[in-house]
């Protein structure tokens, strides 16, 4: 499902859940477990995240949406699913260890949502990125709205958002989205260089600026409520549940 391995000074974690590594409840769990194991080591100054699927990751599970609009308990359990993504991805962004994701393939909602979660992220030329949650009548609700406005400005987060664009990777550094775009078949050097470079510099240094660059960058706990709200309202609603279950028949 997730795979990791400790590299001297880096941690690389590999999604490798076939075939589009489908965020579930399993899967945040397995990650939270990293995250632990992490933090009783010392000496780690960078979390590399990458995939060895064909995507970087599909977003939530399918199984996950169906039974979250099969059962009269399903919308809550959904959104305590949104809750414990905004709180593993609160978790990687708040991580002294600077984060760097590398998407190869399509990162759509929640797997674009742990990307944004990242400090760095380069992206191959061909990947496709995108939030496209609005065609379903719902929102990115793990952070989306918040930290692609933080991180573009709100003009790129609506035309990603309200128009459900997925853009190339070579567009999403156009865009600001990605701090890097390279040919595919250059991606996992690129991003083990970059990770290097990253690990040879002083961990307690790196770890100081991040909380300065945190607090330039404010607060999203209000924001990330919203979206909890909001999603709430959504998965009560006849017309989302209408276009949730004409896509999970086209799957």
């Amino acid at each position: 499902m997730i795979r990791h391995e400790f590299q001297q000074s880096t941690l690389v974690v590999t999604l490798d859940r076939h075939p589009v590594n489908a965020i579930n409840r399993e899967w945040i769990e397995r990650f939270d477990g990293i995250l632990d194991e992490l933090a009783a080591r010392p000496g780690i100054a960078v979390m590399l995240v990458r995939s060895a699927q064909r995507l970087f990751s599909a977003g939530a599970d399918l199984k996950l949406m169906r039974d979250c609009f099969d059962s009269e308990a399903g919308p809550a359990e959904m959104i305590e699913t949104i809750r414990r993504m905004q709180r593993l991805y609160d978790r990687i962004e708040g991580l002294g260890q600077v984060t760097i994701a590398a998407v190869g393939g399509a990162a759509f909602g929640g797997g674009l949502e742990l990307a944004l979660a990242c400090d760095l992220r380069v992206a191959a030329d061909e990947a496709q990125l995108g939030l496209p949650e609005a065609r379903l009548g719902l929102l990115p609700g793990a952070g989306g709205t918040q930290r692609l406005s933080r991180l573009c400005g709100t003009g790129v987060a609506r035309r990603l958002i309200l128009a459900a664009e997925a853009v190339s990777g070579t567009e999403a550094r156009s865009l600001g989205l990605v701090q890097w775009a390279v040919p595919g078949a250059e991606l996992d050097a690129f991003a083990t260089r970059l990770a290097g470079q990253v690990a040879a510099l002083a961990p307690d240094a790196l770890a100081a600026c991040k909380q300065c660059l945190a607090v330039a960058a404010g607060s999203m706990q209000h924001g990330m409520a919203v979206e909890i709200h909001e999603t709430i309202a959504l998965l009560n609603n006849p017309v989302t549940r209408s276009r949730v279950a004409d896509f999970l028949k086209k799957r």
